[in-house]
């Protein structure tokens, strides 16, 4: 085996959350790149059909499920279909991600429940309702998308979102105690930790202090459209077959402060 087979995902399925836009787009291209068939799930499923297309017209294979993830219905429909057009699911991302900027004494309970119920809850529930698959197919790859802001309390001044941290926060432990559960099923579970990527989801934040975020990073700038692919691709390939476990911060370098 040549080294660059262990990154390979010939004849696998990977489900990707989120995958209709930004880094969960990013990513589904990338497992589409190395080989395997994606699903792709979202509320907004118009996106992931396009991301369809989009792989499709390159030579590869997707299918765009429509998907609530705060909802265990919609959570156990999407995963049922997913497994009746590819019949099993290797890799799962949880990508699928709420904000809200409001400082902590002012945050709406509706807007704090919001986002914990997608970012945390979310994770959970597709990792259950995927993991119990996995289980019985002699293991798979869960790749979790936390974030930085999970990893310690960030500058009101450049982000002013308790929820989102302390959601990202419970990614993180989630994450190590899966991991830790699961491994005698042969499912591994890691997290990767992005700083600032722009997406639909920073645009404001960016605009407003991306001058000093870009300072406050030791590469200077933010994370581009290839940044993110290489650490999903590794998590979810053979590359890391004795890793479980592990948050990867891809970050320019803030968290090494």
């Amino acid at each position: 085996m040549n080294v660059f087979d262990l990154f390979r995902l010939d004849g696998k399925v990977a489900v990707v959350t989120g995958g209709g836009r930004g880094l969960g787009q990013q990513i589904a291209q990338a497992y589409s790149e190395a080989g395997a068939k994606v699903v792709l799930c979202s509320r907004r499923v118009e996106n992931c059909e396009q991301v369809q297309r989009d792989i499709e017209a390159a030579g590869g294979e997707a299918l765009a499920l429509a998907l609530d993830v705060t909802t265990p219905d919609s959570v156990n429909d999407a995963v049922a279909k997913a497994l009746d057009r590819f019949g099993k699911i290797d890799i799962l991302v949880n990508n699928s991600g709420a904000s809200w900027g409001a400082p902590a004494l002012d945050m709406p309970y509706d807007a704090w429940q919001k986002v914990v119920q997608t970012n945390l809850t979310g994770t959970f529930l597709m990792s259950q309702a995927v993991g119990r698959h996995m289980k019985d197919n002699g293991g798979g790859k869960i790749v979790n998308i936390a974030s930085v802001a999970g990893l310690r309390g960030s500058d009101p001044e450049a982000l002013d979102a308790v929820a989102y941290n302390a959601s990202k926060g419970g990614i993180v432990t989630m994450t190590k105690d899966l991991a830790v559960k699961w491994a005698r099923y042969n499912i591994y579970v890691n997290a990767i930790a992005p700083g600032f990527f722009p997406t639909k989801m920073t645009k404001v934040v960016l605009e407003r202090g991306g001058d000093a975020i870009t300072k406050g990073t030791p590469l200077r700038r933010v994370g581009g459209e290839r940044d993110l692919q290489g650490a999903a691709l590794y998590f979810a390939s053979a590359a890391s077959d004795f890793v479980t476990g592990q948050i990867l911060a891809i970050d320019g370098g803030t968290t090494a402060k």
